[in-house]
């Protein structure tokens, strides 16, 4: 998703999901789309508790030792991102989260966000095929690549922040 269109995303979101809200309640009633909305809490509150947490920080640590998150942990991952949408009420984000859950439509999420994946690590080499030279690239790219000589701030003594810690 590109960061232009973020904000109308987030606008638009909730006003969409009120208008499911509306839209369902006049076709089924008052009761039972609280009923569903309460439904859709539950199962995605199960969904993660049977996942858990431990999937998120196993993804984590492998991007910090330069290894691509693999297909492997794409279905645990792909279920705790579901289930967060469960528990988020509306219908809009329940019906992304049961696409989610079904197996082609997160193969087709795979092929879409493994094409993105670039994980380096911290002595600059790629983790997955050859070792590319990111000094190489075009010079419209977004990619900084600097190294700790590249860039280092010395604190500066004049600040009236300096020496401060928070709360003082």
């Amino acid at each position: 998703m590109r960061f232009s269109i973020l904000p109308a995303f987030i606008l638009l979101l909730p006003l969409a999901e009120i208008a499911g809200f509306v839209v369902v309640g006049r076709a089924i009633g008052l009761w039972l789309t609280l009923a569903l909305v309460m439904l859709g809490f539950v199962l995605g509150v199960v969904l993660l508790r049977r996942q858990g947490i431990g999937i998120l920080r196993q993804m984590s640590s492998e991007g910090r030792n330069g290894v691509m998150p693999g297909r492997d942990l794409l279905r645990p991952a792909m279920n705790v991102i579901a289930s967060l949408l469960l528990i988020i009420p509306g219908f809009l984000t329940d019906i992304i989260a049961i696409l989610i859950l079904i197996p082609p439509v997160r193969d087709l999420v795979w092929r879409t966000i493994a094409k993105r994946f670039v994980v380096v690590n911290a002595k600059g080499g790629s983790s997955s095929g050859p070792q590319p030279d990111f000094r190489d690239r075009k010079p419209n790219s977004k990619v900084v690549d600097l190294d700790e000589e590249d860039y280092h701030r010395e604190p500066d003594r004049n600040s009236p922040w300096s020496g401060k810690h928070l709360g003082d």
